[in-house]
């Protein structure tokens, strides 16, 4: 006969990190909001304000997908126990690796849960808007960035996430200058806020005849995208608002009208732009919530800054510190200068594995 007593043993556990994530995700109170929700969409005249429509109906499909979630994994359980139970009767050796697989999806599924519920910021469950820009290293770095912009955007696409191109500017030879990306969905800015920073590259460089190894930099700027609803003032008086044409491959708008926006924020010298939509008015608009998102971002940084002081903690968070260094050669390790901890093949990393870099990151903390 098989011994199935370990994987009743494990199948206990996994039941248990089911409850536990239920009560993290807060299921029962979940169930009444959603409950709600469908009694406000099925109101008349719900859809006439299609803004409100809209956050609502997005609000009513994060709660319900968490209780499918875990209504899933229960009914996943339940057959993995009928599974592991036939198995023992019948002496099937053959339903083992099955069942061990079934196991790991389970497990990593639950991780991903637990991941979720400590993303417990302000700004975690916000949309986000993500910036890189080329640094030292000519075409190099921007060929570094490029491939940052490619690998961030596997790794958006595989959470569920939807990713939107808002501007670019090509590189003068090869890669990116930089790039401004929209990741739309949950938990979009608590997934990418830990990215922010400079990220090092080292290889031997295909630009270079002479095979030499060159060392490029890329920063990494994430920001919250929130609504307006007053918290973040503009103030007219602040911003300047310049126009231009959109460069592109051309069309019936772009590069024959001036509707690319660039808006300058005085106070802070901050500066946001976008020519990746329609008409002069939707730039705008995108302009304005990028500049929320990111005076928001500034807002947050300087209120880590002070609790980091008055903890005494001599190191602070800044633009332009790096975190993370990708050496290709002669390495093939991914170092996080935060904790000096090397973890993942840097191809996986390449190929877009950025979620298991992350997990395997944050099980080192």
């Amino acid at each position: 006969m098989i011994e199935t007593d370990a994987f009743r043993q494990e199948l206990a556990q996994v039941r248990e990190k089911i409850k536990e994530a239920a009560v993290s995700l807060n299921v029962e109170h979940l169930k009444e909001q959603l409950a709600e929700y469908q009694e406000d969409m099925a109101s008349p005249g719900f859809w006439d304000n299609m803004e409100r429509a809209q956050k609502v109906a997005g609000k009513a499909r994060s709660a319900e997908n968490h209780i499918h979630q875990i209504e899933k994994l229960n009914a996943r359980a339940e057959d993995l126990e009928v599974l592991i139970q036939l198995t023992d009767e019948e002496d099937d050796r053959d339903s083992i690796p099955e069942i061990k697989k079934e196991f790991e999806a389970m497990n990593k599924e639950l991780e991903t849960i637990r991941l979720t519920t400590l993303l417990s910021g302000q700004y975690d469950e916000c949309d986000a808007i993500l910036t890189l820009h080329a640094g030292a290293g000519g075409t190099e770095a921007q060929d570094w960035t490029q491939m940052l912009y490619r690998m961030y955007t596997r790794f958006g696409e595989r959470m569920g996430l939807t990713v939107r191109e808002l501007d670019l500017l090509e590189g003068d030879e090869a890669g990116i200058k930089s790039v401004t990306m929209e990741f739309s969905g949950e938990y979009a800015y608590g997934f990418m806020k830990a990215e922010r920073g400079v990220h090092r590259l080292v290889r031997i460089s295909p630009f270079d005849s002479n095979a030499r190894r060159h060392t490029s930099f890329a920063s990494l700027d994430v920001a919250p995208v929130i609504e307006d609803d007053g918290a973040i003032e503009i103030r007219n008086e602040d911003i300047r608002i310049d126009t231009y044409r959109a460069s592109g491959a051309g069309g019936q708008h772009v590069n024959r009208t001036d509707s690319a926006v660039r808006i300058t924020h005085i106070p802070t010298g901050i500066v946001v732009q976008c020519q990746n939509e329609r008409s002069q008015v939707q730039n705008k608009e995108m302009c304005f919530r990028m500049l929320r998102a990111k005076l928001a971002e500034l807002k947050e940084r300087e209120r880590q800054e002070t609790m980091s002081e008055v903890k005494g903690e001599l190191k602070k968070i800044e633009w332009g510190s790096q975190i993370r260094s990708y050496v290709f050669q002669p390495y093939t390790m991914v170092k996080d200068h935060r904790t000096n901890y090397e973890v993942g093949d840097i191809n996986a990393v390449m190929d877009g594995d950025l979620e298991g870099f992350v997990t395997a990151y944050l099980q080192a903390l």
